[in-house]
């Protein structure tokens, strides 16, 4: 209560909404008007003298109030000293680029393009193991478009970007070997491993050159992507620098041979067997032979605008995606050549149509029998070539941007699907289901750009107990929960379940949007709002919800449903209170406000159900409340209205105080600023008001040129930061003020505009401090970290080369022959005494973890082995000697058993096992079966005698090793340990892992 005892402190008489005081008069009009004289001339200089002097004096008088009122103020809180600017960094990809991620030639790691940058994923984890550029290298100036594997070296990757740079890089070191400069922004890179040390770009004409000096960087082309008209000529460009000994940081290429002109391109490739080169672009495909590239192009109409390329693996002919959803494919490139040069003509093609609408992405299978194709609709459709049949994998998640087909030597052949929410979805070409998706944050800029046009909320939460971010899903009817120490996507929500169908024909279907959202201090409820707008054939639906923590499951469960809280009237602000006695507000455009409570029940069988419940609806003046703040010690509860803003008891609701604004016509919000609950900063435009409730009065005013958009007040000091708009729209301009001046104490220009802007927990030790530490979603969706100090484990932030690790053994001939044994694998370093045998889950915890999606459970057989261990308790040497020990008697004495060390485990390390004693074992063993009576190929009838170790089946003695009495001992192995049953179970059948890329 320590905004109540702060307003006590000073005598206080509760106002009445009518007996709210008005502004007083001036104080000529106190006083009845002098009668009616003829003014002279020495009466008006009088008058004016008079006028003068009274008004020096009134305004000596207002000085000298306002110094005895703000004196105490001012000698308590001096001007802070300014903050240092303030540090961001993005915690989500660039998603503009769209070119399929590209697999090394094991298929154990893939690319990604990330703006700039190259990202190196591990295939199985799907956890980023490098990037590119290094520290040390010079990395591309602008977006890379393209990128290939060299077709001569497999550990080379060759990129593109519309700097106009050519850069080729050793992934496996991670190091830069070499950059060819054409000037010219590039779009798309294709080779052929018949085409030595030679690749085909399709470039744009720059529209300003670069400098041609050597030791300089080209300037780059900050262009985004090309518009479909823009035109681009395809080369074929040599890859050796022309002058390699200069030492320069980028060379040009020694050859450039033109084929010809275009327009934007969709797609570029090479043939299977590399004597075709095919573009497509607009609604054309252009062929060329590249025996004969100075004859041109030959153009092939297609009757709708291409969007994709794929050429058949084994076979010269492609295929093609177009705006209309048809899938073509194309067989011209047997054809005779025309007589005459760049001309247009008609290609023999077959259509496949099934895609509603335009056609993204198409590949090959490896064995060029199928065909896959995805598009807007997010499915996968898998097409049979020789019979024209089709199936699908419906519901991938989002709509499908690329598709690749990848098949390690080691595992099946999988599909490897780029979502637009830049996620990566591995489809198993067996079961032609998802097998794992990897995700970070789902926010696509276009789809997420179209549904929230309509609406300037933007939901954003930090949610303290998890540690985790609320943000805004790929789809606007879900939430995403994001864990920034970790890098990865936690959950996702579905607010509203709503059909994910894209669209029909070319209208988009109305979604149910999440428009707002906010989480208690505690952390245990989190209340929502969403909404879908009506049209002529349906009613709008506007719903709060109020969700549950569940801290066994770690996810969300809802609790109670409020429809239409404020009728069909939008929502406009809704928060929790800080007190113990938790309570929600809602305030709506029906002019009133809504606080709500928790109700506890009993059911017939005495179980307590917790729900919530309106508590009490109160309005002011019919004003409409656009905004509400709760003290920090929950006792007062502010409501900004049109022009002033209403106090509140939050027990009784009784109205305690108003306070005009006159500064600000139209409030848009309020916020509590410091922790002792005393001024207010208010929002209204391109008005900052910061107001004193003790004194009921405005403390200072500060009008800016542009609005402002969001303000955050930091929790523990007198400061807050605002964001207001720059006359650049790509830009905002970030503030730091005290609540002692206007003057700001820090000012800085962000390169990205704010959309919503929260306080982010920083550490403990920045706890108590000045620093700031604040979490945005920008104009473009992304989301960024910003702060004094910011410590987030970004797995793009380490280059490293890749490792090739230890070397594949050669597998010997008995391995060849019979597999390689299953405990060779066995590592003594694997199995450790201190492994805690106890149960890992209780059987109702269980059944639990299968109750997540299964687009985000990992796979199953990584849940096998901590489940089977759990169960499984593992015995030491030291318990098998006990065992031995008691069951000792009746063993003969010429058995002896070799000592045991206490300290290792029952089984010796078996991995250091060679193959040709395993050899050694089993040649006795077969020299006596040979030697046996009955045996028919043996070419002495003389019988061998058998002997075998004499050890009584009732004893559970430690089984001696097999010998033959007519072979001599062997010294050398006898000095060897002998292979005894393992005590904990094998993994049979279990394939050695790759070490290496190669």
């Amino acid at each position: 209560m320590a905004a109540v005892k702060v307003i006590n402190h000073t005598p206080l008489v509760p106002h009445l909404p009518k007996d709210v005081p008005l502004p007083p008069s001036p104080p000529e009009s106190t006083s009845p008007p002098p009668p009616v004289k003829k003014k002279t001339r020495k009466n008006k200089t009088k008058e004016k003298e008079k006028v003068k002097e009274g008004m020096q004096g009134i305004k000596r008088q207002g000085e000298h109030e306002r110094g005895n009122a703000n004196e105490q103020h001012e000698s308590e809180m001096l001007q802070p000293e300014p903050l240092k600017p303030l540090t961001w960094t993005s915690l989500t990809d660039s998603n503009s680029n769209s070119h399929p991620p590209i697999f090394t030639k094991d298929g154990s790691h893939f690319f990604s393009i990330v703006g700039e940058r190259i990202k190196i994923h591990s295939t199985s984890s799907g956890k980023v193991v490098s990037t590119l550029p290094g520290p040390q290298d010079d990395g591309h100036q602008d977006i890379i478009t393209s990128a290939i594997l060299s077709a001569h070296n497999a550990f080379q990757l060759i990129t593109a970007s519309l700097d106009g740079t050519i850069k080729v890089w050793d992934f496996l070191e991670g190091i830069l070997l070499r950059t060819i400069n054409l000037e010219q922004p590039i779009h798309h890179v294709c080779g052929h491993e018949k085409i030595k040390d030679y690749v085909f770009v399709a470039t744009a004409k720059a529209k300003k050159k670069g400098s041609s000096a050597g030791d300089e960087q080209p300037k780059p082309n900050r262009s985004a992507k090309a518009p479909p008209e823009e035109s681009c000529i395809i080369l074929r460009v040599s890859l050796k620098p022309q002058n390699p000994a200069s030492g320069a940081k980028w060379h040009k290429s020694s050859q450039i041979t033109p084929v010809g002109k275009t327009r934007y391109t969709a797609g570029l490739a090479v043939s299977a067997s590399g004597e075709w080169l095919v573009a497509v672009a607009g609604h054309k495909a252009y062929v060329a032979q590249v025996s004969a590239l100075k004859s041109g192009f030959t153009k092939y109409v297609s009757p709708d605008a291409l969007t994709c390329l794929a050429v058949h693996p084994l076979e010269d002919y492609f295929v093609t995606g177009d705006a209309k959803g048809v899938v073509r494919l194309w067989y011209c490139l047997n054809q005779g050549r025309p007589a005459v040069a760049n001309v247009e003509k008609r290609s023999q093609t077959s259509e496949l149509h099934w895609h509603a609408h335009a056609v993204s992405s198409v590949a090959f299978t490896t064995n060029g029998a199928y065909l896959l194709s995805g598009g807007e609709e997010a499915v996968l459709v898998i097409w049979q070539l020789h019979s024209g049949k089709k199936e699908f994998v419906p519901r991938v998640g989002s709509p499908i941007k690329n598709v690749v087909v990848s098949r390690s030597s080691a595992a099946e052949e999988e599909y490897l699907l780029g979502l637009a929410d830049a996620s990566f979805a591995f489809v198993s070409s067996a079961t032609l289901k998802l097998s794992r998706v990897f995700s970070r944050i789902k926010l696509d800029p276009v789809t997420s750009s179209s549904w929230a046009s309509s609406s300037s909320a933007t939901p954003l939460a930090v949610h303290s107990l998890s540690s985790t971010l609320i943000l805004p899903s790929s789809h606007p009817s879900s939430l995403q929960t994001y864990s920034p120490s970790s890098s990865m996507l936690v959950a996702e929500l579905e607010v509203s379940p709503s059909n994910r169908v894209s669209r029909q024909e070319e209208k988009m279907l109305e979604p149910s949007r999440v428009e707002r959202v906010v989480i208690s201090q505690s952390g245990e409820w989190m209340a929502t709002i969403d909404r879908r707008e009506g049209d002529e054939s349906f009613r709008g639906e506007m719903y709060l919800k109020i969700w549950w923590w569940d801290k066994k499951s770690a996810f969300w469960i809802l609790n109670t449903r409020v429809d239409r809280p404020h009728g069909l009237n939008k929502v406009t602000s809704i928060s929790f209170s800080p007190s113990d006695d938790i309570q929600l507000v809602t305030t709506g455009e029906d002019r009133n406000v809504k606080t709500w409570r928790i109700r506890s029940t009993k059911d017939k069988k005495g179980n307590v159900e917790v729900s919530w419940t309106s508590r009490s609806s109160f309005g002011f003046r019919l004003e409409m409340p656009r905004d509400s703040a709760w003290s920090p010690d929950g006792s007062l509860l502010a409501v900004a209205l049109d022009a002033s803003m209403a106090l509140y008891d939050s027990i009784s609701n009784a109205l305690q105080s108003t306070i005009v604004c006159s500064e600000c016509p139209k409030i848009s919000s309020i916020h509590f600023i410091g922790h002792h609950g005393q001024y207010i900063a208010v929002l209204g435009g391109p008005n900052l008001v910061v107001c004193d409730i003790i004194n009921r009065s405005v403390r200072w005013h500060r009008r800016h040129d542009h609005p402002y958009v969001t303000l955050v007040p930091h929790p523990y000091q007198d400061t807050f930061a605002t964001i207001h708009h720059s006359p650049s729209d790509t830009n905002n301009r970030l503030m730091v003020y005290s609540i002692s001046s206007p003057t700001p104490l820090l000012s800085q220009t962000l390169p990205f505009g704010i959309r919503n802007l929260v306080w982010y927990p920083a550490p403990n030790r920045f706890a108590r401090s000045r620093m700031f530490s604040l979490v945005g979603i920008t104009h473009a969706f992304g989301v960024m970290l910003l702060g004094h100090d910011i410590s987030v484990a970004d797995e793009a932030s380490s280059t490293k080369g890749l490792q090739k690790g230890q070397a594949v053994p050669k597998r010997s001939l008995f391995e060849e022959m019979f597999g390689v044994p299953a405990l060779t694998d066995v590592s003594h370093h694997a199995v450790s005494s201190t492994i805690d045998t106890s149960l890992p889950w209780k059987s109702s915890e269980t059944g639990s973890v299968f109750d997540t999606p299964a687009y985000l459970m990992p796979p199953m057989e990584s849940l096998f082995d901590p489940l089977i261990n759990g169960f499984l308790k593992l015995r030491l040497k030291e318990n098998v000697d006990e065992e031995h020990q008691s069951g000792i008697q009746g063993v003969s004495d010429e058995m002896t058993a070799e000592p045991m060390d206490t300290e290792e485990p029952a089984f010796i390390e078996m991995g250091k096992v060679s193959a040709d004693d395993i050899l050694d074992i089993f040649i006795p063993f077969f020299k006596d079966i040979t030697g046996l009576p009955d045996y028919p190929f043996h070419s002495d009838t003389r019988p061998v005698a058998l002997t075998l170790p004499t050890t009584p089946s009732s004893h559970h003695a430690k089984p001696a090793p097999r010998t033959v009495a007519s072979q001599k001992p062997n010294p050398n192995a006898s000095s060897k340990k002998q292979a005894s049953a393992p005590s904990v179970p094998a993994k049979t059948g279990k394939k050695r892992s790759r070490h290496s890329l190669a």
